[in-house]
């Protein structure tokens, strides 16, 4: 951890929940990123939690703009500085409903576009700002307020849909590893073209965990191989150190399940299909890992 800055990009005494697993996520992008930096944010979490002005919780910039179009919004802004000679870093810093969902369309084109900056989608798996709504990034049993029985179908994989528009930097993280997303986050700014960094984001009204159990449940998931590690720079694939070291040996994923109170509805067929489809994933991830060292 000593080669992350100790200057603090946020204030203090933020307006988050308790346990907020997308600010802890957010800071670490922020001392990676530095104070040339604008931040584009959607509807979400994150544009209330910024605060009134002039008492702001961001020391950079930040754009707010609408649901649907944080990236047609990042495309232009970057297009403009660069225009300028400027090389700015331009943030988008979404939730997983206004990414998955309701901003894949301008994401999609942007990406397609080849523009010059970062989106990032921190994950809490549903529409947190506004109730914790059902997303189309719900994991299969989970409840929200509009799955009160727990969802029925599996997440979408948002990485793979991703993935499929051959992007130069693209990776996973976890709020609970914050020297990987420093890491990570250092090196798609270096890179030119667009990158996409998806987060997962532990949040503990949401998914009814005790505010002080953040950072344990994010390891929980990796360590399960519920969410794995990994980042993609052009076609070299790898898997990251911590998930490296749990796929060894994964902890049943019905601990991850047992830990929150999302869960509770889960039944013992429910659960053994979502270990399935964990070990299905882990085995796809493991060759493509193999298949890209063997290409080197």
């Amino acid at each position: 951890m000593t080669e992350i800055p100790k200057e603090e990009m946020l204030l203090k005494c933020p307006s988050t929940c308790a346990g907020c697993g997308s600010l802890l996520a957010l800071r670490y992008i922020l001392k990676a990123a530095g104070k040339d930096t604008i931040l584009v944010i959607p509807a979400c979490c994150n544009s209330v939690i910024q605060g009134v002005y002039p008492y702001m919780l961001h020391t950079v910039p930040v754009y707010n703009i609408a649901f649907a179009a944080a990236a047609a919004c990042a495309s232009g802004m970057s297009e403009a500085l660069r225009a300028k000679g400027e090389k700015t870093n331009v943030i988008v810093y979404a939730g997983d409903g206004g990414t998955a969902d309701i901003g894949i369309q301008a994401l999609s084109g942007a990406l397609e576009r080849g523009e010059d900056f970062l989106y990032i989608c921190y994950d809490n798996e549903a529409y947190g700002n506004t109730g914790m709504q059902r997303s189309g990034a719900t994991p299969l049993g989970a409840i929200t307020t509009t799955t009160p029985n727990g969802k029925t179908v599996n997440k979408k994989d948002l990485d793979r849909i991703v993935e499929a528009h051959n992007l130069p930097y693209q990776a996973t993280a976890c709020s609970s590893y914050p020297a990987d997303i420093y890491n990570k986050v250092k090196k798609a700014l270096s890179i030119p073209g667009p990158k996409f960094i998806h987060i997962l984001a532990p949040c503990p009204p949401g998914w009814r965990i005790p505010s002080e159990k953040t950072v344990e449940i994010g390891k929980m998931a990796v360590k399960s191989g519920i969410w794995v590690l990994w980042e993609k720079e052009y076609d070299k694939f790898t898997i990251s150190t911590p998930s490296r070291a749990a796929m060894k040996r994964p902890t049943p994923v019905g601990d991850y399940l047992k830990a929150q109170g999302r869960f509770r509805k889960v039944d013992e067929k429910t659960e053994a299909v979502i270990q399935a489809n964990v070990d299905k994933n882990l085995k796809k991830i493991a060759l493509e890992a193999t298949q890209s060292e063997e290409t080197e």
